[in-house]
């Protein structure tokens, strides 16, 4: 992990978001670690957690792809009494608002993570 190997930090940072899924605001955390291994300035920590939250929402964006295969399959074939297409307007809507979730809370991580590597005596 060099500092100012963005790609590799910010992948890091995601895939460590993904692991620690089970704990909560978990992306806070992937984007700290992308940001504390990247280095850099403010911005630089806000750029870092927004890419790592990016990786992080990888899975979330296969699973849409996924959602949107099986209702719209179901849509084409079903009575056409509009539930199924609520149904679908719903789960995107969602699985959109999950993925602003998770690459705004990398971003804060990234910014926390500058903070937490410069201004305190944490890890000295």
């Amino acid at each position: 992990m060099a500092e100012g190997d963005t790609l590799l930090n910010a992948v890091v940072g995601g895939i460590a978001s993904i692991v620690l899924s089970f704990i909560p605001l978990s992306p806070v955390l992937g984007g700290a670690i992308a940001d504390y291994l990247e280095g850099g300035d403010r911005s630089t920590g806000l750029r870092i957690g927004v890419y790592a939250g990016i990786v992080a929402a990888i899975p979330l964006a296969l699973f849409l792809v996924a959602a949107i295969a099986i209702f719209g399959s179901v849509l084409a074939i079903g009575p056409g009494d509009g539930g199924g297409a609520t149904i679908l307007v719903v789960f995107v809507v969602v699985l959109v608002f999950m993925a602003l979730y998770t690459v705004g809370l990398s971003a804060f991580g990234g910014w926390l993570g500058n903070y937490v590597r410069y201004d305190t005596d944490l890890f000295e």
